[in-house]
This record gives structure tokens, C-alpha cells and sequence, in this order.
């Protein structure tokens, strides 16, 4: 990093990306043909080694120190998880009929759409994690860099609470398992904390959840569906607090952990949801057990900066500036102003602090990844370079400038 702080700071490097990167046409096909069952396990294995090392590549020509395997072994960034506990029973076809949160915003854009069912998971049994996440794509991850960027490396996960949003408590777990929330993400979160410490005694210091929940609780129309129907917004937004400062408990001083607040990503880039970080800002920034925050601010559906008034002194915002979601690109001069603003923002926040320890609470990268689900966003692998290129280059230019 460019800088050192004196806040004992943890943060990803000034230039970051959120995680996951477009397929190869080699991999994209080989893909497609899996999904066809025209291709075989093995097959499809043998791509992705060979993506994951491009994709290693493009990564450092772009200049990027945060180094991923770009998600590329999974279909959708939410994979790994939930199919892996014990206690899980994995259900290709379920019926929205059976989700109760009809409420949450890609749920009702999929019912507009015409679709009525999509592939879940149900809690029929006490959860344990029987195997692992993500320890395999790791350890082929560390294989391609020297020992000394392993630190460098990091691994992304999806939130505690995916599937519960979905469903709510009624249509998540077997009644006669869980009683309530708290049992369920009491064990959830035991199976996340098994699954970190193997991945730090591997070398692993940078995780990342990926969280599109949060984000909804910003909606309006969100909030007012659920008012309307007697749901408790605020309670269940500290419920999924909780789930991931149960995941996040006893972790190592040395160990990162963040949280990335998505909008939506889905085929072609869509997004789901919008409104200002202003309803949930001040409880997350405060309440959560993470150190960095990467969030989303490539278009005005977020709202402004200032939100950011709320954030600690010993945390860190990755502010998501770059658009996955276009090949356009954006200026120079335009992101420098943006930044600016931000660090105005936490000047006068609460507590007020100096321009210096402003600019040091934050960082730059893309708003989301360029592929969320491996069909991915309407970017070519050229876009892609010349996107995390340009979040390498602002960085340099903002805080070695400021250093």
C-alpha cells in the first residue's frame, strides 16, 4: 500500500476488485456444454485451470496486488456454500410459491419475468460442515504465485443469510431442528468459522462476503412490502448482523475480512435494488464485525457519499466508483473528483478527523464483479483489462500523490 496508518488499519490494497472475472470463450464454451451435459466434470475442471491461470495474469498486467481465482469454478458467486453443509438437502427446482419473501427484490423480478422456480437448499437436519468451501480453489490458487504473494490472495464467500432471505424463517429450516434464527445462524455461523481458520492456516488473509441483503434493506418499496405485511425490517436487518459477527467471531488479528453490499448482478450485468446506504450506514458501520466495506457507487441509485459520515475511525470503504456493467470508461478526472468528495464527507463525519486519515479509510475498485454468474456482464476480457488498469492507475495517482 502507498500509505501506512496510524489507526492500525487493515485494508485491502488502494486498488481492489471485488472478486470474480469474465469467462474465457474457451471456458465460457466448455461451460455451456457442461450445462448441456455435453461435457464432463473432469472436462470442465481442465478449462478452469487453464482460465484461472489467464485470469491470474491478466490480473497482475492490469496491476492489481489483490489477486483472486475470479470465481471461475462456480455458476453463480453464491456457489460452495450451502450444497457443502451436512444438515442440507440441495433442491434443483423450488417453487417461489414456497418463498414467502416475495417482497425481496429479485424474487419479485423473477415473478414479473415469469419465473416461478429456482434451485435452493432446505435445513432438514443439524448443520455441520462435512467438507469444505472454498479450501480446494485455494490451495490450486496458491500454485500459481510465489510464497510470498499467497498474503496477497483472496477468497471470496457468500453471506450467512442468502437462502434465509429468500425463504424467511418458516420455509428455511425444519421447525423441529432450529427453533428460531439464532439456533440456525448459530450453527451456520460455527461452519464459517471452520471454514476461515482453515483457510488462514493455509495462508489465506483477505475474505471476502458477498452480500446482497444489506443492500435491499435500502429499497423503499423493499421496506414498505414489508411493513405492509407485518414484518419487522429492523429486527431482521440486526438478525443478519448477527449472522456474520457469529462467522466473523475470534478471527486473527492479521486476517482481513470484508463484506461486499451488492445491488445485483445478474445475466448481463442486471441489478435488483437502489436507494441510499442512509437507513442501514449507521448500524453497519458501527455493528458489524468486518474491516472493510466495499461498496457499490457507480451510478446514482446509491444515493450520495454521505452515509460515509458514519464510518469508525478503524474501518476501512472501498468505494466501487468503476461500472461492471458497461465497457465504458470512466474518467480520470471524474474519479479523482468522486474521491474527493468522500473524503469530505468523513472530514465532517462522526467523529471528524483530517483529510490524511480520511483518504486513508478508503480505497477504489470496480462496483461489482465482472461475472457474478458465469454467463457474466457485457464486457469483453479487453474491457476488463482496461477497467482494472484504470482502478490501478487512480489509485496510484490519489494516494501516492497524497503520500
Amino acid at each position: 500500500m502507498p500509505c501506512t496508518s496510524a489507526l492500525h488499519l487493515r485494508p485491502p490494497f488502494r486498488a481492489d476488485h471485488v472478486g470474480s472475472l469474465l469467462r474465457s470463450s474457451a471456458l465460457y464454451e466448455k461451460r455451456h456444454l457442461f450445462e448441456k451435459g455435453k461435457c464432463s466434470v473432469e472436462e470442465l475442471k481442465l478449462a478452469e485451470d487453464e482460465a484461472i491461470r489467464d485470469v491470474v495474469d491478466l490480473q497482475r498486467k492490469a496491476g492489481m496486488k489483490t489477486i483472486t481465482d475470479g470465481e471461475l469454478r462456480r455458476s453463480m458467486f453464491f456457489e460452495g456454500v450451502f450444497e457443502n453443509l451436512e444438515g442440507m438437502q440441495y433442491i434443483p427446482n423450488r417453487e417461489f410459491a414456497l418463498m414467502t419473501s416475495r417482497y425481496i427484490p429479485h424474487i419479485e423480478m423473477m415473478y414479473d419475468a415469469g419465473i416461478l422456480e429456482a434451485e435452493s437448499v432446505y435445513c432438514n437436519g443439524k448443520i455441520r460442515r462435512a467438507k469444505p468451501f472454498h479450501v480446494d480453489e485455494f490451495k490450486f490458487l496458491k500454485t500459481l504465485v510465489a510464497p510470498e504473494e499467497v498474503k496477497f490472495l483472496k477468497v471470496t464467500m457468500c453471506a450467512p443469510s442468502w437462502f434465509h432471505q429468500r425463504h424467511g424463517s418458516d420455509h428455511t429450516y425444519d421447525l423441529s431442528v432450529y427453533r428460531n434464527d439464532d439456533e440456525y445462524f448459530d450453527d451456520i455461523g460455527q461452519a464459517y468459522r471452520a471454514e476461515i481458520k482453515e483457510l488462514y492456516y493455509l495462508g489465506c488473509r483477505h475474505i471476502q462476503i458477498d452480500d446482497p441483503t444489506f443492500c435491499y434493506f435500502c429499497n423503499d418499496r423493499m421496506i414498505a412490502q414489508m411493513e405492509a405485511t407485518g414484518v419487522d425490517h429492523e429486527a431482521l436487518l440486526d438478525t443478519y448482523i448477527r449472522a456474520i459477527n457469529i462467522c466473523t467471531a475470534e478471527r486473527p488479528n492479521d486476517l482481513t475480512i470484508s463484506v461486499h453490499m451488492c445491488r445485483g448482478n445478474f445475466r448481463g450485468g442486471m441489478h435488483f435494488t437502489e436507494g441510499s446506504y442512509a437507513r442501514i450506514a449507521a448500524k453497519l458501520f458501527r455493528e458489524l464485525d468486518v474491516d472493510t466495506y466495499y461498496l457499490e457507487y457507480d451510478t446514482p441509485r446509491a444515493g450520495d457519499f454521505t452515509p460515509l459520515k458514519y464510518l469508525p475511525l478503524d474501518k476501512v470503504v472501498v468505494l466501487g466508483l468503476v461500472t461492471t456493467k458497461s465497457p465504458k470508461l470512466e474518467s480520470m478526472k471524474g474519479l479523482k473528483s468522486r474521491i474527493n468528495e468522500a473524503v469530505d464527507v468523513l472530514c465532517h463525519g462522526i467523529p471528524k478527523r483530517s483529510r490524511n486519515i480520511a483518504l486513508r479509510q478508503l480505497c477504489v475498485s470496480p462496483q461489482c464483479g465482472f461475472a457474478s454468474v458465469w454467463q457474466g456482464n457485457p464486457l469483453t476480457e479487453d474491457d476488463e483489462l482496461r477497467k482494472l488498469t484504470l482502478v490501478t492507475e487512480i489509485a496510484r495517482q490519489v494516494w501516492e500523490d497524497a503520500c
